[in-house]
């Protein structure tokens, strides 16, 4: 099965509301996986496991939202980054 389809059949058996929860959830695990590795308490194989995790259920609100407008947030969001790279270098 595809991902768009994946993330069809998760809605259609969990709903929206269900999915916003879990990404959330993801996320916290994902945050906590971060520290606990900068700590020494965790190996680098269970970070990359939060990270597809996170992964999948951005790809699902990416969906949810729809593509084209993330991509283009995300377009904006690049420039803002380069011009703030750019500003620094020139100091």
């Amino acid at each position: 099965m595809e991902r768009e389809q994946l993330y069809q059949a998760t809605i259609k058996k969990w709903g929206e509301d269900a999915q916003y929860d879990q990404a959330v959830e993801e996320c916290a695990e994902l945050i906590a996986a971060l520290k606990h590795f900068r700590r020494g308490k965790i190996d680098k194989q269970s970070v990359i496991s939060e990270l597809a995790d996170v992964s999948l259920m951005l790809g699902q609100l990416c969906w949810m939202f729809g593509q084209a407008e993330v991509d283009d947030a995300i377009r904006e969001k690049l420039k803002k980054l380069d011009k703030l790279l750019s500003d620094e270098e020139g100091i």
